[in-house]
């Protein structure tokens, strides 16, 4: 091959290999990973609101150099026309932006979109820096009734509707958004694009939601578990559905028929964290009365994410005794169903809430320093006990 040959060939492979050398010859930059850094599983639907904007406040967990956000009419029934989506950094407390960071999203280069019932959408890459931990506002225009809204109920987060919501996507001053709501309207996640080493999904039901924990304060236990990961760079997804299942649909399609959606897919995961099945007992259909059921059910889960290289850990099921659905026969449930989750050999690794949050002197009782009064959830104090084991249980990274 002469030297004119020997350049073309040079000049081939590097537009072939873009990321192999730059035009000067030197290695390029490898591109940063996308990895999710929030999320709000759908939980079921609210009434459509015409013509007004909803300002979301969501909580990151990581931080990265752009974001893309997920938006849902999963349980929708008719098309949703989004009209604006905008993303900005919160200013400290209410729905101000902080200023210079509001950025209009797009849909392959539009402004709006149209999103088909039952389906998901996400948006172009948005070039906005955002820090670990940052209260990110992502507000969403919707010019028409669009049938059902696929909304997350239990966010213990407020956000902000502007009632007349034309053209007020992308104000900086929240002067417009006036009323005060405590659901996320049709955001389920936010990914960002940066250094960290993949996600962690709690996967469960309200004690993974949040329930019990003071409002406002972002101290559900996946949110205290990211503040713990800070150093180890990992994005922490909040997958729980207050009410949820793991064996029947209810609050949310059943954590079996929502694996995929709300775990598996998500941007980045690396970790499933399974903590899930006490409704299923409190219930009490007969088919939730069975253990092998419940073994069954975990032995599905992990195969699943198994077959997709991510690890499982199982959290052992705290006591309910005080709750009103409590009965001796149920504890027995449970008790049967945490020995197959210590010692069954389904998971890579076992996060023992159970021994946690119970109490001493009566094991089939939560501690009254975690009981914020109903004998079910955990206080704040609670969700930081649950945390620190689900911490400890993690995989390290190689």
């Amino acid at each position: 091959m002469g030297k004119v040959g020997r350049v073309l060939a040079i000049l081939l492979l590097t537009l072939l290999l873009p990321g192999t050398a730059t035009a000067a010859g030197a290695p390029a930059a490898p591109r940063a990973a996308w990895t999710g850094s929030w999320e709000a599983a759908p939980s079921g639907t609210a009434d459509a609101l015409a013509g007004a904007a909803v300002r979301n406040v969501v909580h990151l967990s990581v931080g990265g150099s752009d974001v893309r956000v997920r938006l849902s009419n999963r349980l929708g029934t008719a098309p949703l026309q989004l009209g604006a989506v905008t993303v900005a950094l919160r200013r400290a407390g209410g729905p101000d932006a902080q200023p210079g960071t509001m950025r209009t999203a797009t849909f392959h280069g539009a402004p709006t979109v149209t999103v088909p019932p039952g389906a998901d959408t996400v948006t172009d890459p948005v070039p906005l820096r955002v820090p670990a931990a940052a209260d990110l506002l992502v507000t969403v225009y919707t010019p028409a009734d669009n049938g059902p809204a696929t909304y997350h109920r239990t966010a213990l987060q407020t956000s902000y509707v502007a009632k007349t919501g034309a053209g007020r996507a992308a104000d900086e001053k929240g002067t417009a958004y006036s009323t005060a709501i405590d659901w996320w309207y049709y955001v389920t996640g936010v990914d960002v694009r940066g250094a960290a080493a993949g996600s962690v999904v709690a996967f469960g039901d309200s004690l993974t939601d949040g329930t019990g924990s003071t409002f406002d304060t972002n101290h559900r236990w996946p949110d205290l578990l990211a503040a713990q990961l800070t150093g180890r760079r990992l994005g922490v997804l909040n997958a729980g559905i207050g009410g949820n299942r793991l064996l029947l649909d209810g609050v949310g399609p059943s954590a079996l028929n929502r694996l995929d959606a709300d775990a598996l897919d998500r941007t980045g995961a690396r970790t499933l964290v399974v903590f899930e099945g006490i409704n299923d007992i409190i219930k009490g259909v007969p088919q939730t009365g069975d253990p092998a059921a419940f073994a069954d059910a975990y032995r599905t889960v992990v195969s699943r994410a198994h077959a997709r290289g991510i690890k499982v850990v199982g959290v052992t099921l705290t006591p309910f005794r005080g709750f009103s659905a409590y009965t001796d026969a149920r504890e027995s449930v449970r008790q049967n169903i945490n020995a197959f989750i210590r010692t069954g050999g389904a998971f890579d690794a076992v996060a023992d809430a159970d021994a946690a949050v119970r109490d001493p002197a009566d094991p089939a009782r939560i501690r009254p320093a975690y009981d914020p009064g109903d004998h079910l959830h955990f206080d704040d104090a609670g969700m930081a006990a649950v945390a620190d084991a689900v911490r400890r249980a993690l995989p390290q990274p190689r």
